[in-house]
C-alpha cells in the first residue's frame, strides 16, 4: 500500500500449552531490507535474535503486546491472538495508515484499512519483522519463566506441546501459566488402560 505508513502484524505462541500469546506490530522504512528477514519459523533462533535489535533500531515504529493464559482461556486462542495484535497496533508510537496481517482471520482495528494474507510472514517484510519480534519476545519471556518453573523445560520447548513437556505435566500437574482450555495431555489410548 504505497504512500501510507503500513504496519505489519503477526503473533507467536498460538499452539503452545503454556504462557501468553504474543503479537508484534512493525512499520518499516520503505528502503529496509535484510537478507535473513523471513517468517520467523524459517529462521534459526540465533538469526532471529540477531535480527531483533536490527528491526528495533531501524523500524519507523514497533510494539509488542500479549494476552495471558487466563485471557486465552476466557476468549479462546483466535480471539486472544487478534486482541494481542490490536494491543500491539495501539501501542505503536506512529499511527499507521494501513495494516497487513499474517493469516486469514482478523477483526477491524479502528478505521484503518486492514488486509489479511495467508503466509504473509514469508511475503512482506513488515509482517516478517513482526513475526521475528513476537517470537523472540515470547521466547525470552518463556526462558525467564523457566527459571521459576524448571520442571517443564520451557527454556527448551518454550511451552510448545513436546513429548517432554507433556510428560512433565503428567508428572507435576499444570501450573498457573498453563492454558486450562487446551488439551494438556493427549487422550489415553486403549493400550494405556489397565
Amino acid at each position: 500500500m504505497p504512500g501510507r505508513l503500513e504496519a505489519g502484524t503477526d503473533e507467536a505462541g498460538r499452539g503452545c500449552l503454556a504462557g501468553p500469546v504474543f503479537a508484534a506490530a512493525v512499520i518499516l522504512p520503505d528502503d529496509f531490507s535484510h537478507p535473513w528477514l523471513n517468517d520467523s519459523k524459517q529462521l534459526s533462533e540465533s538469526r532471529r535474535m540477531a535480527l531483533r535489535p536490527i528491526i528495533m533500531e531501524q523500524a519507523v515504529a514497533w510494539a509488542v503486546a500479549s494476552c495471558s493464559p487466563a485471557e486465552i482461556d476466557s476468549m479462546n486462542i483466535l480471539n486472544a491472538s487478534i486482541e494481542a495484535m490490536h494491543r500491539a497496533l495501539s501501542a505503536l508510537s506512529v499511527q499507521p495508515g494501513a495494516v497487513i496481517v499474517d493469516g486469514n482471520r482478523f477483526r477491524q482495528w479502528g478505521s484503518v484499512e486492514c488486509r489479511t494474507f495467508v503466509k504473509g510472514d514469508g511475503r512482506f517484510a513488515n509482517i516478517a519483522a513482526a513475526s521475528v519480534l513476537a517470537k523472540t519476545e515470547r521466547d525470552l519471556y518463556m526462558q525467564r519463566l523457566a527459571q521459576q518453573f524448571p520442571q517443564y523445560g520451557w527454556d527448551v520447548n518454550k511451552g510448545y506441546p513436546t513429548a517432554a513437556h507433556r510428560e512433565a505435566i503428567r508428572l507435576h500437574g499444570p501450573c498457573p501459566h498453563h492454558r486450562k482450555s487446551f488439551r494438556l495431555l493427549p487422550e489415553p489410548s486403549l493400550f494405556d488402560l489397565p
